[in-house]
């Protein structure tokens, strides 16, 4: 496919379906709370893209069956919604796409349903830690290996494991796009940023070790040790003045770079 680079106008796009959908992803970390199923989370999901012009950009998505990607505990990523009951210290993923006037924007975070353990918060915040480390780099000169870098050094430092072999992309014209944007890298390697590339970053971060199972639905990605994990996403477009986040959820001003 190649790189394709986006002009200001095109990621001024990505930028209006990423509030819709940091919007519906602030939203969903309010309802999952216990009792809620995954399912009624989709629907609220469908329902408020829907509302504000956009389409779910998961849901068909290679036979895809959700608007959002929902994964608690020990499912890392790819969750199928589905009708069971949320429950008190669950720790759920949520993963959302909007696509607007044929553009894509792509982020997830994780919420705790209910009672947050320790564990689970140093989960959670060592995540979205490294995420804001790894935009951080994002500007002209540095390479896709300094964000890999920001990301498994937060993570070590944290005593916890990235997943190798899950990794960020590109995105905007369609879901995913070249290039990769792994969660692994050694400073100054790789492809260069350059204003106008558009990508996802997103760390998943796991309490145990770094490898995973596929489910027999082709989808749901788990820990094999049965170790809780993370996922916190947003997509960001390289400009000339550094990083722009175009999926701001949080709605504390927390990717003001």
């Amino acid at each position: 496919m190649g790189i394709r680079l986006k002009r200001p106008a095109q990621v001024d796009g990505i930028a209006a379906a990423g509030r819709i959908l940091a919007d519906v992803l602030d939203e969903l970390a309010t309802l999952a709370v216990p009792g809620t199923s995954t399912a009624d989370l989709d629907a609220v999901a469908r329902e408020r893209i829907a509302a504000a012009g956009g389409r779910p950009s998961f849901l068909g998505y290679r036979g895809f069956k959700g608007a959002i990607c929902a994964s608690p505990n020990d499912l890392v990523v790819h969750g199928i919604p589905n009708a069971t009951p949320l429950r008190d210290g669950d720790l759920l993923s949520l993963d959302v796409g909007v696509t607007l006037d044929g553009l894509v924007a792509d982020a997830a975070r994780t919420v705790p349903v209910g009672a947050l353990g320790a564990a689970d918060g140093h989960l959670v915040e060592t995540a979205e830690a490294a995420l804001a480390d790894a935009v951080s780099v994002c500007r002209p000169g540095n390479r896709i290996g300094d964000i890999g870098h920001a990301v498994a050094s937060r993570c070590a430092t944290a005593g916890l494991q990235v997943f190798p072999t899950l990794i960020g992309h590109g995105v905007g014209f369609a879901l995913h796009e070249d290039p990769q944007v792994p969660n692994i890298g050694k400073p100054g390697t790789g492809r260069p940023l350059e204003p106008g590339l558009v990508i996802a970053i997103e760390p998943m971060v796991t309490l145990g070790r770094a490898a995973i199972r596929m489910a027999d639905d082709g989808w749901s990605v788990f820990t094999v040790d049965g170790a809780r994990a993370t996922h916190a996403e947003v997509t960001v477009a390289i400009t000339d003045d550094g990083a722009r986040v175009l999926t701001p959820w949080g709605g504390d001003g927390r990717w003001a770079v």
